[in-house]
């Protein structure tokens, strides 16, 4: 069995070290600020293993001006770092035709169904199930013609065997989730959704399961990889040496890969979003407001209330009207939120142009395996994640055609 290295203390890193400790490997995590202190802890905590549509779509391209006219709206480019973007902007227009979204589409449903897999799996292995909430996501539409304007999005779901109930009326949805503003005409159901009691437990849980194994782990700093014998050295704070090495570093694996020569175009799409500990109201299910980018999910005894996407890097100070913004529409939506006292938390989502992580072998170092840019879904694509890692490091064919995936994918403009 082969020493390997895993880089990265969210999910998609403690995951893949799991799995690659229950094969049998030397496995030692390393994570530079400690175990799910970046987006894998402050996320609304749902397995949307549903959603098989790209975000890089022609629906987004089309509400994508409306949106960025609106500061505090679903979609925010900050303009002075719009230059930096340009060639992430110019793929992810690319990634939008008809052609592309199909082809992400049945990638993002086949990685969707891995991950499905390995999250029962993961669940059993850990005795994990009193962590999970199965309640149910209400998807909501003001107007027929919003609702309408998604049923592509709902046929989609339906050929990847997703099951769903479509609500045309307040009275219906109301019989779900009771208190909505009456804006809210028409809905989509899926039962099957599912979310964690809280990301942050879920990634420790984890976590000590890996520890309680054997399993190795590091607070430190990598800063860069090289190639040397068949080996991987891993330099930062001290040097480490590995047969096999992970990176599942999140917003800053990129950074990692071009040490190898490896150049990734992987942004950040910023993440907003309140806590409230005390909300005055039941939420009995997950509810997307898909038209202002937002979400309300249950955390703990509390209700957190986030989303949108602004693209503005890593080192831009958070805007705190963004925060306020959200929870006014929430307010406004589900009448009776109260919103006083919450805890705020604004994160980096790890988001690559077209909608699809990386997953697979460095083309330029094969004993580099990459695991990032899953954007709004590393949570729900963790487990599936980690197995096809498994599978790599094991020299096993993956679940899945990892083909879409691959890093070399980028050589090429759109």
């Amino acid at each position: 069995m082969s020493d390997v290295l895993v880089i990265g203390g969210g999910v998609v890193g403690v995951s893949s070290a799991l799995f690659l400790l229950e094969e049998g490997h030397n496995v030692t995590l390393v994570e530079r600020k400690g175990i799910a202190s970046e987006a894998s802890g402050g996320n609304a905590g749902a397995f949307a293993l549903t959603d098989v549509e790209p975000l890089a779509s022609p629906g987004i391209m089309r509400q994508a001006p409306r949106w960025l006219l609106d500061p505090t709206g679903p979609l925010a480019l900050d303009p002075f770092y719009a230059p930096f973007m340009a060639e992430w902007l110019l793929r992810f227009w690319g990634a939008s035709r008809p052609g592309k979204v199909k082809a992400s589409t049945k990638a993002i449903g086949d990685l969707m169904r891995v991950s499905a897999e390995a999250f029962d799996q993961v669940t059993a292995l850990t005795e994990a199930e009193p962590l999970i909430r199965r309640d149910g996501q209400l998807q909501l539409y003001e107007g027929e013609a919003a609702f309408r304007a998604a049923a592509p999005v709902w046929q989609a779901r339906a050929d990847h065997g997703v099951r769903f109930e479509m609500l045309e009326s307040p009275g219906a949805i109301a019989e779900i989730q009771p208190g909505l503003s009456p804006r809210f005409t028409h809905a989509g159901y899926t039962p099957d959704w599912c979310t964690v009691t809280d990301p942050k437990t879920w990634v420790w849980h984890l976590f000590q399961a890996f520890r309680d194994r054997g399993g190795v782990y590091e607070e430190g700093r990598v800063s860069s990889l090289t190639r040397a014998n068949g080996r991987v050295r891993a330099s930062g704070d001290r040097e480490r040496w590995a047969d096999r090495v992970v990176v599942a570093a999140g917003p800053w694996s990129h950074r990692l890969a071009r040490t190898l020569g490896d150049r990734i175009p992987l942004e950040t799409e910023r993440g907003y979003n309140t806590t409230i500990a005390d909300p005055g109201i039941e939420l009995r299910t997950f509810l997307t407001f898909t038209q202002h980018g937002f979400v309300m999910s249950k955390i703990g005894n509390g209700v957190r209330v986030g989303g949108a996407v602004e693209l503005a890097g890593l080192d831009k100070p958070p805007n705190p009207k963004r925060w306020k913004a959200l929870l006014d529409k929430g307010q406004a939506f589900l009448p009776g939120l109260r919103t006083e006292g919450g805890q705020q938390w604004m994160g980096f989502r790890p988001s690559l142009p077209d909608s699809l992580p990386v997953i697979g072998p460095s083309p330029r170092a094969p004993e580099v395996i990459y695991a990032f840019g899953h954007g709004h879904y590393g949570l729900t694509q963790s487990a599936g994640t980690a197995r096809l890692v498994a599978d790599l490091v094991a020299g096993r064919a993956p679940a899945i055609d990892l083909a879409p995936f691959r890093a070399e994918r980028f050589r090429i403009l759109p």
